[in-house]
């Protein structure tokens, strides 16, 4: 009889779980008792005891085997190194066994859905470890763990089965080195180099010596050209708002490289990078049944509330129909601070997300679109599938140009390249709002 455990909660990280063994013959046990009868009937068949001889050692040990108590309980500990990772990050999986005695414990892992394994399934030994990762983001079941706890002889087998903890899994961000600045930034110490003077490290330009400024300061070039000391100014450096918005209600294309799939690896990627240029970074899930948001926030932990917030969006993503009640002017004054650049990860497919973009920029918000659409229409060859995919191509191309005259600027990310390509152009200089 096959035997199995699974306890109705994973195990947590910590203390271990006191489960049940369920005992059988084993493969090598049944083989022994297989050809020690086959033996035996020869012996009577034939009239040649010696083949009984053959067998009784192995009945010997069959009945020794049978004879010997097993646990009927063991210990099993599972602990991995973190709850929380990114796309392809490697997780260690840690098992132990306890309460087993001198007896041999296999351990053989089998993996749910979108886990990666590794190259190892399958260990013995008291304790071992795996090392697996999640091909995709979301909440993932890490699978259930196999446990065979076999005496010296191998002659009896105990199984049971544990269902493994679940893993976190935050969408991996994509490369993103560079970021946008505002031309006008807030009063606020930060690492962006502001269109005024103040205490920074970038050469701003000259002017007259005054009263109190440091020597250090003199730009003795431009003191001899001009007969009279001149000093260097640098500017200020300031930092600024940034509110990532996503767009949760279209996903189109492969699981894996979907608009929001794109939409949220994207997000991610300029979450880290504008956080570690000091700037105050919050986020905004357009999603249907309503808006989800997170206040503007500095710090590495800000990063991990941005991600933890996006996927809270996703069993909404999928769901069909309008959302009276998404709307951007429900949202508080801290989740849009006034003055704050607006990054959009959308594929531009609901008409609704759209009409909110344009409400946004007539707000006076700057505003900076990344097109993550890279799937069409799949149609067949037939004239009125053709026209309608042309309708459709038009539509969208209407629509970008409905958000350029508004003076904002969109961009195509496919998702493979790095996002400094597509946003080369708007990072090199400072952002200017167009009226």
């Amino acid at each position: 009889m096959s035997a199995s455990v699974v306890p109705d909660d994973p195990l947590p990280r910590g203390p271990g779980h006191e489960l049940e063994l369920h005992w059988r013959s084993s493969r090598h046990a049944r083989r022994l008792l297989a050809l020690s009868l086959a033996a035996v009937l020869i012996a009577l068949l034939a009239g040649r005891p010696k083949f009984a001889g053959v067998a009784a050692p192995a009945l010997v040990l069959l009945a020794a085997g049978r004879a010997r108590s097993w646990p009927a309980r063991i210990i099993v500990r599972v602990r991995l190194s973190t709850e929380q990772a990114f796309e392809g990050e490697a997780v260690a999986l840690d098992v132990r066994a306890e309460g087993h005695g001198d007896r041999y414990v296999q351990w053989m892992l089998y993996p749910g859905a979108e886990i990666n394994p590794g190259d190892v399934t399958a260990a013995d030994g008291a304790q071992a470890r795996f090392t697996l990762a999640a091909r995709r983001w979301g909440r993932r079941r890490i699978g259930t763990m196999g446990v065979v706890v076999r005496d010296r002889w191998r002659l009896a087998e105990g199984h049971l089965s544990v269902i493994l903890p679940v893993l976190d899994c935050f969408p991996g961000p994509a490369d993103q080195q560079t970021t946008v600045v505002l031309k006008r930034l807030p009063n606020r110490l930060g690492e962006h180099p502001a269109q005024t003077t103040g205490d920074g490290i970038e050469f701003f330009g000259v002017r007259e010596y005054l009263p109190g400024d440091r020597q250090r300061s003199i730009n003795w070039p431009a003191s001899t050209r001009r007969g009279r000391p001149q000093v260097n100014t640098f500017a200020a450096e300031r930092s600024q708002d940034v509110v990532l918005l996503a767009d949760a209600t279209s996903d189109a294309g492969e699981p894996g490289s979907s608009a929001v799939d794109l939409a949220l690896r994207g997000a991610t990627a300029a979450a880290r990078a504008f956080l570690e240029g000091r700037d105050r970074v919050g986020v905004i899930t357009y999603q249907w049944g309503g808006v989800s948001w997170l206040p503007p926030r500095l710090g590495r932990r800000q990063l991990y509330r941005i991600v933890i917030s996006m996927m809270a969006s996703r069993p909404l993503a999928s769901t069909v129909g309008w959302a009276r009640s998404a709307s951007f002017g429900r949202l508080p004054r801290a989740a849009l601070p006034p003055g704050a650049l607006i990054v959009v990860f959308s594929p531009l497919l609901d008409r609704r997300f759209v009409e909110s973009l344009r409400n946004i920029r007539e707000r006076g918000f700057t505003m900076l679109v990344v097109d993550v659409l890279n799937a069409e229409p799949q149609v067949r060859r037939r004239t009125e599938d053709l026209m309608a995919r042309q309708i459709w191509q038009m539509e969208q191309e209407a629509i970008r140009f409905s958000l350029h005259e508004l003076g904002v600027p969109v961009v195509h990310w496919d998702g493979v390249q790095s996002l400094d390509l597509p946003l080369a152009a708007y990072a090199r200089r400072p952002l200017a709002a167009r009226r």
